[in-house]
């Protein structure tokens, strides 16, 4: 005899557990969540039905902890009602969107790694050419020497501009590259 519940029907063994819906159910909450936390631009550019939009943005005005939670719920009950594409889509541009956030923040820090080594080594600007050839030589050097020169003056009398210029160069020149 096989190890079912007495009350077990024979349909049951097609549906997921409740253990499982309840995960799914959490899923959906902290998807609900993540949307809730996006620009208004960016949430009606999502494929998601009006009511839902409604209330993603009724969210935000709820200051209470226990009434942000009630309605955080509700707001997963409205994603389960959604279709499993809809959903998918949904993970889909929230992940997108904070996975552009990271690569920004990792371009600006190469950035900033590119800048450092420019100014204290002398053969950073014949590397940065090998890798970027497209990039402007002559403005380049002329941006190290006087971020250089910036450098060797005294913190008290230090402007900066040289060095944020040539981190904007920097940037731009990587962001043409990709």
């Amino acid at each position: 005899m096989p190890d079912s519940h007495p009350n077990a029907t024979p349909g049951d063994a097609d549906r997921p557990s409740k253990t499982r819906l309840k995960q799914q159910a959490h899923a959906l909450q902290s998807l609900g969540e993540a949307l809730v936390a996006l620009p208004d631009d960016r949430l009606a550019a999502m494929p998601i039905s009006e009511t839902l939009l409604d209330a993603l943005r009724e969210a935000r005005k709820v200051r209470s902890h226990e009434g942000r939670r009630r309605h955080l719920q509700y707001v997963g009950k409205l994603m389960r009602q959604a279709p499993e594409e809809a959903i998918d889509r949904l993970r889909d541009a929230v992940s997108a969107l904070h996975l552009g956030g990271a690569q920004d923040t990792l371009a600006l820090h190469r950035a900033e790694r590119w800048r450092a080594e420019l100014v204290a080594d002398d053969d950073a600007a014949t590397r940065w050419l090998a890798k970027h050839s497209d990039a402007d030589a002559q403005r380049l050097r002329s941006l190290v020497r006087a971020a250089r020169k910036d450098a060797a003056t005294p913190p008290e009398q230090r402007h900066g501009r040289a060095y944020r210029e040539l981190f904007q160069f920097l940037k731009e020149a990587m962001a043409a590259d990709e």
